[in-house]
């Protein structure tokens, strides 16, 4: 089978333009990569390029060696995906031990997968375990209204989680964990990718204060129908902040406990505290 039919190429191709076409990748802006199954590496097993040079990943990540993933590359625009994606996208191997990898597909004009590299893959290393293996895909956008919500909310878990709760009836049960928030801190290195990690031990969201949103889950559309629920509340939020800065009726918490007993979904009683 050709790389670019196999179905999980199509899917990553597919949900990279939609999250172009909603304004979330402006010029290079953005990351996505995919954890392959067993089965998908084996059929594509023909057609990978010789193995490469081992380059280092950043980080050590013990728990993916072996593994294979499908990435964005760095300073490649979302833009371009659809229409040349061997040019902007990659396939990659993990080494033995978690430290390196290689170019098997992709890239075809030079160039290395996202700079942000470590990040993903330390998120992938902690949900592959906390999932049994379940969650496959991590997905970094630049999410305009949960950006600006940064600038004017108190950057801790509780009230970014409330506030988004507080939106949209569908939200507390489409990600009930709620969301973690990172204050601001430079991208792309080791620091920041251990503070995300360590969030996605607990939650499917990470918000990085000015700068936008990684969310975690077991395909593209559950993915990014994470991503567009969590932003699609922060437009909500903007626009009600824009006409009062107070709320004449919201959802109350035990709106919340009820929904959560219905839905049977399970809410943090951290998120469900009395405002004053």
């Amino acid at each position: 089978m050709r790389i670019l039919e196999s179905k999980f190429v199509k899917g990553f191709i597919k949900m990279a333009d939609d999250g172009y076409q909603l304004g979330w990748h402006e010029r290079n802006g953005g990351n996505l990569s995919y954890r392959l199954k067993p089965d998908e590496v084996q059929s594509i097993q023909p057609r990978l390029n010789c193995p490469g040079e081992w380059l280092e990943i950043g980080a050590e990540v013990p728990g993916l060696a072996g593994e294979y993933f499908l990435v964005t590359g760095s300073g490649k625009y979302f833009r371009n995906i659809i229409v040349d994606p061997e040019a902007c996208i990659a396939i990659i191997e993990i080494d033995e031990k978690g430290v390196n990898y290689r170019i098997r597909w992709g890239l075809v004009e030079g160039g290395t997968p996202t700079s942000e590299l470590p990040t993903h893959l330390m998120n992938h290393e902690v949900k592959k375990r906390v999932t049994n293996g379940e969650h496959r895909v991590i997905y970094h956008a630049h999410t305009t209204n949960i950006i600006a919500l940064t600038f004017v909310l108190p950057l801790n878990d509780e009230v970014f989680t409330r506030e988004l709760w507080e939106m949209a009836t569908e939200c507390p049960v489409v990600f009930p964990g709620g969301v973690g928030v990172i204050g601001w801190m430079v991208p792309g290195g080791r620091a920041i990718a251990i503070k995300t990690a360590q969030l996605m031990e607990k939650y499917d969201v990470a918000i990085w204060a000015h700068h936008g949103m990684f969310c975690s889950g077991a395909d593209f559309d559950l993915t990014f129908g994470l991503m567009h629920t969590v932003e699609k509340s922060a437009e909500i939020l903007v626009k009600m902040l824009s006409m009062s800065p107070h709320k004449l009726q919201t959802i109350q918490p035990q709106n919340f406990r009820d929904l959560a007993k219905d839905f049977k979904v399970s809410l943090p009683e951290q998120f469900l505290y009395e405002k004053e």
